[in-house]
């Protein structure tokens, strides 16, 4: 950004909004996520032959004492379990081999998972693994057409009714291990998001910046994800020069 900070101060708050707004008509967030993946994907870190599909709930303030007395009103509520949230989920779509996202999507909270299957898709994956919440994804219509063949989990219920002591039940139940391995894959951004950058709610109203937000934070995520594979490409690097 052109900005030393040890030789003037940091922009003050109308600055930073300013600049956040820009990145958000623009749609520039989405520009900066691209690029980053598109870094990776040269770099061999997306294999692209698979993608698991999956979503998490992200609150959003309940508080009415706003200028408006009133919540955002593109958040909504949806029950988990017994438990009521309020607020937006964000939907990714992950490469099964190496865990990075390659596709983010903001929605109110009461958005269905599996109406949000298809976006997740780059179209260039074969297979599709993703948890029981996408329960008859592969019947929708906006799926079809779509040469992939979807990995979904059991529903809870009907995997621990499974018979472990015969051939086809312990076959069955490891198909279900070898799938939730595979689905794990799509906690780690999550994870990082979460725990280590600390986005456990909403910041602005409107879904537009919390999505726009989002891009950024899950770009930021699959480069924490590769940096490991980055030092060490870039120590191999400095010792052939």
């Amino acid at each position: 950004m052109g900005i030393d900070l040890g030789r003037e101060a940091a922009p003050d708050a109308t600055t930073l909004l300013k600049f956040r707004r820009v990145l958000q008509e623009r749609h520039l967030t989405e520009a900066i996520f691209a690029t980053i993946n598109a870094h990776l994907a040269a770099k061999g870190l997306m294999l692209r032959q698979g993608t698991v599909v999956d979503a998490t709930l992200i609150a959003a303030p309940s508080s009415t004492k706003n200028r408006t007395r009133s919540r955002d009103p593109e958040m909504h509520q949806t029950r988990k379990g017994n438990q009521w949230y309020f607020g937006m989920k964000a939907h990714i779509g992950v490469d099964a081999d190496s865990g990075l996202v390659h596709t983010v999507v903001g929605t109110a909270a009461n958005v269905s998972d599996v109406t949000q299957a298809s976006q997740l898709l780059h179209g260039e994956e074969r297979d599709v693994f993703a948890d029981a919440g996408y329960q008859g994804v592969d019947k929708r219509k906006e799926v079809q057409g779509k040469d992939v063949k979807w990995h979904v989990a059991m529903r809870p219920g009907k995997r621990r009714a499974l018979d472990t002591k015969s051939p086809m039940g312990a076959v069955l139940a490891e198909l279900e291990r070898i799938k939730a391995s595979i689905r794990a894959k799509a906690e780690h951004p999550f994870h990082i998001v979460k725990n280590l950058f600390g986005y456990r709610k909403t910041r602005y109203r409107g879904l537009a910046k919390n999505t726009a937000q989002l891009m950024t934070l899950f770009a930021l995520a699959n480069v924490w994800l590769a940096r490991k594979w980055m030092l060490n490409n870039d120590t191999r690097s400095a010792s052939a020069a």
